[in-house]
């Protein structure tokens, strides 16, 4: 994804539509009831999400005589976000990190799994790591469900999981 594509998810209101259209797909005016925002805006970020390929039309329905689009956010156009450009990654992150503040300020009381690491581990260790966050984040993305379905609950979900450089790596004229 080009760098300018990338800075699609610096607006914060951008990153509660994908959450929110993961699991359903909803027209502008049902987003912007949704996240208690103007029809006017979120059809605004809507269409820069669905224009840096990140929603799909899902459906179009008649509403009230007029026509309108159903979004959805297809969880594996996440993809295109694994960037490899460090400035395309700190984008990344910086959006994420927002998003996690953002809900944190709404948890509710109960269990929850927090964890933050910098660690060493065996290499076998590293790669089943990976490949239980990338099943669960699938099976999360899979259930979800629209917002308010009986018998649900309301949840965030955070993964990040990365290799960091061993700073004793770096060559002669690179800073550790």
């Amino acid at each position: 994804m080009p760098h300018d594509n990338l800075r699609v998810l610096a607006h914060p209101l951008r990153m509660r539509l994908l959450s929110l259209l993961t699991g359903t797909a909803l027209s502008a005016a049902e987003a912007a009831r949704e996240l208690g925002d103007t029809q006017a805006n979120v059809s605004y970020h809507i269409r820069r999400l669905h224009e840096a390929g990140l929603l799909e039309v899902a459906e179009e329905v008649t509403i009230r005589g007029g026509r309108a689009k159903r979004y959805r956010h297809p969880p594996e156009s996440g993809r295109r976000l694994t960037a490899r450009d460090p400035a395309e990654e700190h984008l990344l992150t910086n959006a994420i990190a927002a998003e996690l503040l953002r809900r944190a300020d709404e948890r509710a009381p109960g269990p929850a799994s927090l964890t933050d690491a910098e660690l060493w581990v065996d290499p076998q260790v590293w790669a089943s790591a990976v490949a239980q966050a990338s099943a669960l984040s699938k099976d999360l993305h899979e259930a979800a469900q629209p917002p308010r379905t009986p018998g649900t609950v309301r949840v965030s979900a955070s993964v990040a999981l990365f290799k960091l450089a061993d700073p004793r790596a770096a060559g002669p004229d690179e800073p550790p």
